[in-house]
């Protein structure tokens, strides 16, 4: 049998205490919107494919593949600073999946008026979010404006700039070389580019080896930021926060700072996220955004570990009249951090550490 260590409601728990200590307040959507919403914005979303039903009056629903969007569209212009945080789940097709999933997540948003510390505080809560999960977690930082000033400065178009991006991700050298040559770039951005596949590393560490690249202002720019959010981290307290460059994810999406958090033992990715300012453009919204999500089915494994048995101990007790007798003693056990199970009969088919026999007012090992 399985048995919980660490359950996700745990989790969910800790995640919704450290976010409403920094002013975020819970936010609750229904299980579908109106199609034209996912339909209108679906360059946004991370799953392309939605499941869809008709209501009874007649609209096109959708079961939501993404909760950011409801957020945007309930955020009110009036409140400088929209914070909010939610524990939903999503309906998509997994990356590595071939059918519709629902998927628990956790997530927070920042919508409005995004200045440096709102950023930092978005970043550190992330940390902190897979701190609260194990100790063993490093998350990777990333500004998708280095890269693209590099390409920008080269001429690259931006329909062309994914397939630049797409290989960083992959940190293929080779094929970063072979690209650069097929677009006949100059040596000093060939070179650029090679240095931010390899680079990866303590934030401080990284930085200092950016500042001696020769770097386009656009792209310096963007260093510039990391530098000082770096400064705020650090007043965070924060060390586990590394630089790295193939932290790109969906830059049709995202635009400065993105970040992917990673627990040990873990192959995936278990939370991402970063600044979304055209989407919240795009919905008519003013200022920008940042935020992130936890994705609690990359966690799965850590919910469960394996045990020698069904429950810690048995208390067998054959007569109503010694019953509360032998709840006091299942209380005592259950206080003790142990599990129990109270039956009238002997037990058939489960495993179990200790039995006792409770009758004529006493326990019986």
């Amino acid at each position: 049998m399985m048995n919980t260590t660490v359950s996700e409601d745990q989790i969910r728990s800790r995640l919704s205490r450290l976010y409403r200590s920094y002013g975020y307040l819970p936010y609750k959507v229904n299980k579908f919107e109106e199609y034209d919403l996912y339909a209108q914005y679906k360059n946004f979303l991370a799953c392309k494919q939605i499941l869809t039903f008709s209501d009874t009056d007649g609209r096109l629903m959708a079961l939501k593949p993404d909760v950011t969007l409801s957020v945007i569209k309930s955020a009110s212009d009036r409140c400088p600073v929209h914070k909010v945080f939610y524990n939903e789940n999503v309906y998509r097709v997994p990356e590595d999946g071939d059918g519709f999933s629902e998927i628990p997540q956790t997530g927070l948003e920042c919508i409005g008026e995004i200045g440096l510390y709102e950023s930092a505080e978005v970043v550190m809560l992330a940390a902190r979010s897979l701190e609260s999960i194990s100790s063993s977690y490093v998350l990777n930082l990333s500004h998708i404006g280095v890269v693209s000033g590099i390409l920008n400065q080269s001429g690259i178009r931006p329909e062309d700039q994914p397939e630049f991006f797409a290989v960083l991700g992959a940190k293929n050298g080779p094929a970063m070389t072979a690209l650069c040559r097929r677009f006949d770039m100059e040596a000093r951005a060939v070179s650029n580019l090679m240095m931010l596949t390899e680079l990866y590393g303590p934030t401080t560490e990284v930085l200092t080896r950016l500042s001696a690249l020769p770097l386009p202002e656009e792209s310096l720019r963007a260093v510039e930021e990391l530098r000082e959010l770096d400064t705020l981290l650090k007043a965070f307290g924060l060390s586990r926060i590394h630089l790295d460059f193939s932290v790109v994810d969906d830059i049709e999406y995202y635009n400065g700072i993105v970040f992917t958090g990673f627990i040990e033992g873990l192959s995936s990715s278990v939370l991402s996220g970063g600044k979304y300012d055209r989407l919240v453009s795009r919905m008519d919204r003013s200022g920008g955004a940042v935020g992130f999500a936890v994705y609690f089915n990359t966690l799965e494994p850590l919910w469960f570990t394996e045990n020698e048995f069904d429950f810690d101990v048995v208390l067998v007790c054959p007569s109503e009249e010694d019953l509360p007798l032998a709840i006091r003693e299942a209380d005592r056990h259950i206080a003790a951090g142990e599990t129990v199970r109270i039956q009238c009969s002997e037990p058939k088919g489960f495993t179990f550490r200790t039995r006792y026999t409770v009758r004529n007012g006493a326990v019986e090992s």
